[in-house]
């Protein structure tokens, strides 16, 4: 049976015929590529049509012709093959000597053609009454070279390879190390290379864990769909400032790969989420609708006070839709792909959606556990709303062979080693988290769908993933390579460690990151610091700075001694200092996690805190340093402990529907307004208590309405348990 990707084609019909055609003959083996590849040459890129590679046949070339003019076919035919053979050549592993070991024949498919040329036995042109007899009689002599043939076409980009060549003197050092795991994942895998491919003409949604290579394949998807079609207007954007420059590097190093011409900024736009005024970098997706539609342009301070401090951003998008649709909206790009989805309410990506022009090709990728929101994005049904006749605007089918999947899962992550991750996920959730006196359980937050466990790559070693059932899972090698752990003790890749105080951290810190780069082979670049609270950043990382500058050794706060739109230095000379928000979306070989007590616990936002902590465990590539000082950093080494002591598994009772909903109430993300009044309300128990005020004064209606409260939530409780 044959696998058929199907990316974007300007000769539909064509390209439907053939994916029909070898859907109903399973006796075909191999991958049929629709749109993909693309070849650089001397006059710029040159798409294929289609491709089709077999064991037996080696590689088929279709040229699809959508009309009737079949004036040039052999032309055409000579052409595709001699570029196709020209860019094989380029890999050792498919020659032996000079000599090319792929088989490469050319094909002409008409979609329809009034008068079909005199047979040629050396240029056939076929439809599909004859493909069969054409493509039967091909045979390929060296079949041994199919799989290197599979991984040359399949690998897409070789882009995952460190900025620059690394210079190794001791082969057992963290650089050489680094190095080879560079190495390992510098091509993509099939999943990822699928999803770069597939073309949907609407929605698509790509979830993944950290890792996984969403950035990379959203990138490498808008530089495919650009050089498909140069004349569309394509935007990607994003919440995280400083993965501008990493987006325009993805796009331009895969764009001149493949086209050996440099991208058309004018009709590719990589720009923020928000934007301001004054145009060039300071642009954005929601400042550009504004600006379209003739609506009024809210900054965050309007924002907030106008929308509260909750969401800010989805208030503004909101506004701006309602104000719009009382004329009509304008229509500007023809494709927008949207990286962090988590990190935006729906409003933003109804707003990207309506910018789109027919068929609105929307593209969102997004991982669940990296959301600093503490809101899951609802279903794309919700999110789009629904037509004049009721039926949702956007609803996502079941995946049909051949046809592009819109709801896209890369469960296999190539950043983090096992133990990493599941330490993340571990302290992310709270598994091993020791329940308070009165509850049974210490679990911080939960999917609401227990399936999406297993959609990250985890599966169940023992009991049942259900509601109310005791579970235990595991990550396998198909799922958390197993090169990522092997090359240092488990005790390497990640250390937790408790100091007595911030100054005896901070020491550390800089002392390790001196032996990181004069002894260890790291390189400035290799090395990233992370406070995961950011309003204390800036304060908190300066004494580690200076020890590093006494010590000669350059460094910068990401975001503050930088653009806003740069994470790491131009010349990357200097270790990178952050908060959670600008490291989302980066990654480092050495991650310090510094002042992780802050995550152990809070009174409010403990799904918030606890998700921070997951996102800087999650930056790191290679090994992780978490760090803190006092009574809640031994908390959190003691939930690390049972991490180890589980062999690095989730064992855990999974929570019911009424257990989820508590901890999302508990646990929720609260305006500084609510805390105010949760916080008056404790006072008043307090004042209670000794006797400052009495029950008399709050009035007995009062009392009887709380009391009703109480007694109502005891009774949801114990009809729970």
């Amino acid at each position: 049976m044959t696998t058929i990707i199907t990316g974007t084609t300007n000769k539909p019909m064509a390209a439907e015929q053939l994916r029909l055609f070898f859907k109903n003959h399973p006796d075909y083996s191999g991958y049929l590529y629709i749109g993909y590849p693309i070849i650089g040459t001397v006059n710029g890129p040159y798409p294929i049509d289609a491709l089709w590679v077999s064991s037996e046949k080696g590689m088929v070339i279709f040229n699809l012709v959508e009309g009737k003019d079949l004036s040039d076919y052999q032309d055409l035919q000579d052409d595709s093959v001699n570029k196709i053979e020209a860019k094989l050549e380029g890999y050792r592993q498919l020659m032996d000597r000079r000599k090319l070991c792929v088989k490469v024949s050319a094909v002409t498919y008409p979609a329809t053609v009034a008068h079909m040329p005199t047979p040629d036995v050396n240029y056939p042109v076929c439809d599909d009454s004859n493909l069969e007899e054409v493509l039967n009689p091909i045979s390929w002599s060296t079949p041994a070279y199919y799989d290197s043939l599979l991984s040359v076409l399949q690998s897409i980009s070789t882009i995952r390879k460190g900025k620059k060549k690394r210079e190794i003197l001791n082969s057992r050092s963290r650089g050489a190390k680094l190095r080879s795991i560079e190495d390992s994942i510098a091509n993509l895998d099939n999943r990822q290379s699928h999803a770069v491919i597939e073309t949907v003409d609407g929605v698509q949604r790509i979830r993944g864990l950290a890792g996984s290579g969403k950035t990379i394949v959203l990138a490498l998807k808008a530089a495919y769909l650009h050089a498909q079609h140069p004349d569309w207007k394509i935007a990607v954007t994003f919440n995280t400032r400083s993965l501008k420059g990493q987006f325009r590097q993805l796009i331009n190093t895969f764009y001149i790969e493949h086209t050996n011409e440099e991208p058309d900024w004018d009709n590719l736009h990589v720009i923020h989420a928000w934007g301001a005024p004054g145009g060039g970098e300071r642009n954005g997706m929601y400042y550009t609708f504004c600006s379209l539609n003739n609506t009024a342009y809210r900054d965050y301070l309007a924002a907030r006070n106008l929308f509260g401090s909750a969401d800010p951003f989805g208030g503004a998008c909101n506004k701006a839709l309602e104000e719009a649709k009382e004329r009509e909206i304008k229509q500007t790009y023809d494709a927008i792909l949207v990286d962090e989805a988590q990190d935006f309410s729906p409003g933003f990506l109804l707003l990207c959606y309506e910018m789109l022009k027919e068929p609105k090709r929307l593209v969102y990728a997004y991982d669940e556990l990296q959301n600093l929101r503490s809101i899951s994005l609802p279903a794309p049904e919700a999110i789009f709303g629904t037509g004049p006749d009721g039926t949702p605007r956007v609803k996502f089918t079941v995946d049909t062979d051949g046809m592009p999947q819109q709801d896209i899962i890369l469960e296999k992550c190539y950043r983090n080693s096992r133990p990493a991750l599941v330490t993340a996920h571990a302290l992310g959730f709270g598994i091993y988290h020791k329940p308070p006196a009165d509850k049974e359980s210490g679990l911080v937050q939960m999917f609401e769908q227990s399936s999406l466990w297993t959609d990250i790559g985890y599966e169940v070693e023992s009991g049942e993933l259900a509601d109310g059932q005791h579970v235990v899972l595991e990550r396998t090698a198909s799922s958390s390579p197993k090169f990522l752990e092997n090359h240092s003790d488990k005790g390497d890749l990640i250390l937790f460690k408790s100091f007595a105080s911030q100054g005896e951290q901070d020491k550390w810190v800089a002392e390790q990151i001196k032996t990181n780069l004069s002894t260890d082979e790291l390189r400035p670049d290799d090395i990233i610091v992370i406070n995961p609270n950011p309003l204390t950043t800036r304060e908190l990382v300066a004494p580690i700075r200076k020890k590093l500058y006494e010590e000669g050794i350059a460094s910068h706060t990401a975001g503050v001694d930088t653009a806003p739109d740069v994470f790491f230095a131009d010349n990357n000379d200097s270790v990178a200092f952050t908060g959670i928000y600008r490291a989302k979306g980066n990654e480092a070989a050495m991650v310090y996690v510094i002042n992780a007590q802050d995550c152990f616990e809070s009174s409010f936002e403990m799904s918030k805190v606890r998700n921070q902590l997951f996102i800087a465990i999650t930056r790191s590539k290679a090994w992780v340093r978490v760090l803190g000082v006092g009574r809640k950093m031994e908390g959190l080494i003691a939930e690390y402990n049972q991490v180890k002591d589980y062999r690095y598994t989730l064992d855990f009772v999974y929570p019911t529907k009424v257990q989820r909903d508590h901890m999302n109430i508990v646990n929720r993300d609260m305006s500084e307004a609510k805390k105010r009044k949760v916080k008056n309300f404790a006072d008043i128990i307090t004042e209670l208590d000794n006797g400052q005020i009495y029950l008399e004064d709050l009035g007995e209606e009062q009392i009887e309405k709380l009391r009703k409260l109480l007694d109502r939530h005891r009774g949801d409780r114990n009809a729970d348990s």
